[in-house]
């Protein structure tokens, strides 16, 4: 094999080591920044989860809140509406107390 031949492979090997070289740069580099993207999209879709929960207990807490002041408001309501009764009942029972005392 002549000088030239010989020259002319080992510059061809060194070209291909250098180009695999730089295919595994770009290999690291590439797959780095897959990581860092992957690990945005993963913290903002929690991000994005914790905002909706938040969000969805606010209007449970709303919502319940809501119907716990109507059951109050309904209570309060059926407790008067008994004290009425009541006080209309103890007039009645004072009555016939008075009128059994008084007969007897």
């Amino acid at each position: 094999m002549s000088w030239e031949a010989i020259a002319n492979v080992t510059a061809a090997e060194s070209e291909a080591k250098a180009a695999v070289q730089a295919a595994e740069a770009k290999a690291r580099q590439m797959l780095a920044e897959a990581r860092t993207t992957g690990q945005a999209a993963v913290e903002a879709a929690g991000a994005k989860a914790d905002a909706e929960l938040r969000e969805l207990r606010r209007k449970a807490e709303e919502k319940y809140r809501s119907e716990a002041e109507k059951q109050a408001a309904a209570l309060e309501s059926r407790k008067t509406a008994l004290r009425e009764q009541a006080g209309q009942n103890l007039g009645k029972a004072a009555a016939l107390i008075v009128e059994r005392i008084v007969s007897n």
